[in-house]
């Protein structure tokens, strides 16, 4: 919390160093909503950089907020706000003008026809409210009592994992399309029935009770630490040399993570229970 000085004649005083995390989550804000404009005029990969930029601010805030010890309410309620903006409606509104051609709603030379359009912003609207869902059970699971097999998993895909599953179809799609290679699957991932599908599953998972891995609490064997470091190593080399194609794998694979969370978690919570059952009461 930051520290409030009184000057001595009844005027309360906030240190500077308390401004600069809310700074950086309406940074974070900005991007999300320059995203939406970019979006909207068809200009889908600096949509997509501005994204990035939110998402970075994202992460930034609440460890800068921490160093500085500058927490607050205001400071909390402006995160859950911008995060909403940036992983609830700007994705929602890419993938809107995405595959349905742009704002001129034509796709490979071809109008897309109305009642699909009307389906899409459908979808696109039920992915944001799953996001504000998600995050307004977040903000009151908070004063909450956590059990703690829970504390490896989250409940429901978290909003920037949300985010970054449902755009997956569209980097992998405009990687594609960039490198000039497989024109066949960027057009079948551009279409608005993969879009429609990937909105109405991602926003379902945002605001199910599914448990996903949360990479806070996660530990590694001392064994597995070289094999760890070697795949993140490869990680890094491949964005390097093609940072969005890389995104988009990496965005698919997130996806197949939820049924083996769910299968850890399964096993977690047993091994809990099993441990923490009462001793057996048996007859004389």
């Amino acid at each position: 919390m930051a520290d409030i000085i009184d000057d001595g004649q009844g005027e309360q005083q906030v240190p500077i160093r308390a401004i600069v995390p809310n700074l950086v989550t309406s940074l974070a804000a900005c991007a999300g909503i320059t995203s939406i404009s970019l979006s909207s005029e068809g200009r889908f990969l600096p949509a997509l950089w501005a994204l990035l930029v939110a998402c970075i601010c994202d992460g930034m805030d609440g460890r800068i907020a921490r160093l500085l010890n500058a927490s607050s309410k205001l400071g909390a309620e402006l995160d859950s706000l911008a995060d909403f903006v940036n992983f609830g409606v700007a994705p929602a509104m890419f993938m809107y003008f995405w595959m349905t051609g742009g704002p001129m709603h034509v796709l490979d030379g071809e109008a897309v026809p109305l009642p699909l359009i009307r389906i899409m912003l459908g979808c696109s609207l039920y992915y944001a409210m799953c996001d504000c869902f998600r995050l307004a059970r977040f903000n009151t699971m908070l004063e909450q009592p956590t059990l703690p097999y829970w504390k490896h998993f989250f409940t429901g895909v978290p909003a920037p994992g949300g985010c970054w599953m449902v755009l997956s179809p569209a980097i992998l799609s405009l990687a594609l399309d960039a490198k000039g290679t497989a024109p066949w699957l960027a057009t079948a991932l551009q279409n608005p029935w993969t879009g429609i599908f990937m909105l109405l599953f991602v926003g379902t998972l945002m605001a199910s009770r599914l448990p996903t891995i949360s990479l806070k609490a996660l530990r590694i064997p001392r064994r597995m630490l070289l094999p760890v470091m070697a795949g993140l190593l490869l990680m890094v080399a491949l964005m390097v040399s093609n940072f969005w194609m890389t995104i988009g794998v990496l965005g698919l694979l997130y996806i197949l993570t939820v049924p083996l969370t769910c299968w850890l978690f399964l096993r977690v919570r047993g091994a809990y229970e099993k441990a923490n059952l009462p001793p057996c009461q048996t007859g004389a």
